[in-house]
């Protein structure tokens, strides 16, 4: 007997080629001061996740990255609301929490 489950999960489909290129056009439209924090953090995850993938051959990383920020950047307008609310965020969740990890 195989411990090995019988129906794995289907991969999520890859981004669209430029869509590491729509990210950045994004983020530099963004108020200045987000603009002046994402960008570098973009930039540091695109550089980590390009290297892994030119060691691993793998295109995972990278589309990871791109999952990651998508999901960020079409939150925003919901944090921002929540924050302009006078809501309490004392109880929240972290990113990774709600993305999950890959295997």
């Amino acid at each position: 007997m195989s411990a090995q489950p019988e129906h794995l999960p289907a991969p999520p489909p890859a981004p669209a080629p430029r869509a590491a290129a729509r990210l950045l056009a994004r983020i530099r439209a963004e108020r200045p001061e987000r603009t002046a924090r994402w960008l570098p953090a973009f930039e540091r995850d695109w550089a980590k996740a390009l290297e892994d993938s030119r060691q691993t051959y793998d295109l995972s990383p990278l589309h990871d990255v791109v999952r990651t920020w998508q999901v960020r950047l079409d939150s925003a307008p919901a944090v921002d609301a929540f924050v302009a609310a006078g809501m309490d965020d004392e109880d929240g969740t972290d990113l990774a929490d709600l993305l999950g990890t890959r295997p």
